[in-house]
């Protein structure tokens, strides 16, 4: 039956070339600034150690980028080898990180009991990101989700400064100037962050000093505001995300001291990347999303029946007033041009996002930067104007912000990349989770439909029920959902011929059937929250 999966999948890449599940970031085959010419730039790419080999080798295709990845061709006898139970368990862990968080921690009452994160790619590095930090210097915690496009660059950037930028935006008056007294001066300063580092995470060391200079402009002006208390947590969160990805525009346009630093820059701000970043400090619970990643709130009614509430909404076409936003920014003519397939300019699916440059500078901007000494082919950047590029910008990074007050039913938060929404409804990645919460597999009732059956259609749903008593295989939940979400059978079970088969799958078709998948999920401690309530007589609905 494996080998049956497989050939099916390579049949169908080889002759329909079409992505079954899941949807690609930017385009599904290589861009031609031509149509008419059939001249397409390959490039042998290899996936290199350091952090800063990585940025000088981008392995995705960009708006202006016009080449293909050079990887071993697939054959159906390739696809025929599966990899074992313990291979596919030793991939799906690879990336796993649980950490649990004191109850007090010397200062707060926290209410985040643990979180627990994973990883899978489909790309080739990784172009997803997380982040988890708690911030020192004020109160809460931070987790966020960001998914790069056009390679891993800017994902990777935003990851390790944005959290810096919210969590200055919240100091107050007194702790900006004490950090600020302490760089001038050359005194060690307060720690602002307390990091939560994932397996295999890593920085750029080389623009450290860079991130840091630029932070301090931030704060420097925060210190001129005179905002004694420092800034409320919805304003500090869309600051932030607007300052920072200001910061990354301007980088690229600057003179900086070195080349090193130059084409990091410049990468950074033509890559581009979504992000979903949560703060939660005692009941207050802020989300704030720009693109289409997720946050969703894991609810237990009184009755232990579970439901999800979204927090986000996805920044794409398929939302509605989003489309009508972008296209109420530009005039009527360019009404039917500014969407096309349900893409921004028909390229970009995400309709904000951090970076991409592309789709914010003028023309003259864009060539003006590019021609500035860039050695474009090394750093894989291809000058190509979006079609119908008339009145930019088409694209910011504005997040959209919700508060929610935590209450005693709400369980815990998902967090996480498209590639998991592209395969799991928000109820399914719920239920998947309190299953494992609970340990015990929810019985959904049985249908209308299903109430009168013939024998034959009776094998069916008896193997529907068996397949909701199999326990747990992983015990940290988001490996749970990423199994579930790429190796679910019909029946709602695991089906290891098709986990095999999509785990099998080179690198050069994986992208095809699905996208990077990133999760995170929060979880809330109940008890916690309830004593809140009753300690300040506040009522929960």
């Amino acid at each position: 039956m494996s080998s049956t999966v497989s050939c099916r999948i390579l049949h169908c890449v080889k002759n329909e070339g079409v992505c079954l599940r899941g949807q690609h970031r930017l385009y599904s085959g290589c861009l031609r600034p031509n149509s008419s010419s059939s001249n397409v730039k390959w490039k042998r790419m290899k996936l290199l150690s350091s952090p800063l080999q990585n940025v000088l080798s981008r392995t995705n295709n960009s708006v202006f980028s016009v080449r293909k990845v050079f990887r071993h061709s697939s054959t159906e006898e390739e696809l025929q080898f599966q990899l074992t139970p313990v291979q596919i368990n030793r991939i799906l862990r690879a990336n796993e990180q649980s950490v649990k968080i004191p109850e007090f921690d010397g200062k707060n009452l926290n209410p985040v009991l643990k979180f627990e994160s994973n990883q899978l790619p489909a790309n080739s590095p990784n172009e997803d990101r997380r982040s988890a930090a708690t911030c020192l210097q004020t109160k809460g915690m931070l987790f966020g989700v960001f998914d790069g496009h056009a390679g891993y660059v800017c994902a990777q950037a935003v990851s390790e400064r944005l959290f810096y930028y919210i969590a200055v935006a919240l100091m107050s008056q007194k702790n900006l100037e004490e950090i600020e007294f302490a760089m001038k001066h050359m005194k060690p300063r307060l720690p602002i962050l307390q990091w939560y580092k994932p397996p295999n995470h890593y920085i750029y060391r080389k623009s450290a000093s860079l991130y840091l200079d630029h932070l301090r402009v931030f704060w420097q002006e925060l210190i001129d505001h005179d905002n004694e208390e420092g800034m409320g947590t919805g304003d500090a969160l869309a600051y932030a995300f607007k300052r920072l990805d200001s910061d990354i525009s301007l980088e690229a346009q600057v003179p900086l001291d070195s080349d090193i630093m130059r084409n990091m820059a410049i990468q950074v701000a033509f890559a581009g990347s979504t992000a979903c970043v949560a703060h939660v400090d005692n009941i207050d619970l802020h989300v704030a999303n720009s693109g289409d990643c997720r946050a969703i709130l894991g609810v237990q009614e009184e009755d232990g029946s579970w439901s999800s509430l979204p927090l986000t909404r996805d920044h794409n076409a398929l939302n509605p007033s989003e489309l009508a936003r972008v296209r109420s920014e530009h005039p009527k003519l360019e009404e039917n041009t500014v969407v096309t397939g349900d893409r921004l300019l028909g390229l970009l699916v995400p309709l904000r996002a951090f970076g991409d440059v592309c789709f914010k500078w003028s023309k003259e901007l864009q060539q003006s930067v590019l021609e500035n000494g860039f050695d474009l082919e090394t750093l894989d950047i291809y000058h190509y104007a979006p079609p119908n590029y008339l009145t930019p910008p088409y694209l910011n990074v504005d997040p959209e912000l919700t508060y929610h007050k935590l209450r005693p039913q709400d369980k815990f938060l998902i967090l996480a990349s498209d590639g998991l929404w592209d395969m799991l409804s928000n109820d399914e990645a719920v239920r998947l989770v309190a299953e494992h919460l609970t340990g015990m597999h929810l019985e959904e009732p049985v249908a209308a439909s299903e109430r009168q059956v013939k024998l034959g259609h009776m094998h069916s749903l008896l193997l529907k029920r068996r397949a909701r008593a199999v326990p747990s295989l992983d015990p940290n939940v988001a490996t749970h959902l990423i199994r579930h979400s790429i190796g679910t059978s019909e029946y709602g079970e695991i089906e290891q011929a098709q986990l095999a088969a999509m785990m099998s799958l080179p690198e050069d078709l994986t992208r095809m059937y699905r996208d990077d998948i990133t999760v995170t999920v929060v979880y809330f401690n109940s008890d916690l929250i309830k004593a809140h309530y009753k300690e300040n007589n506040l009522r929960f609905l």
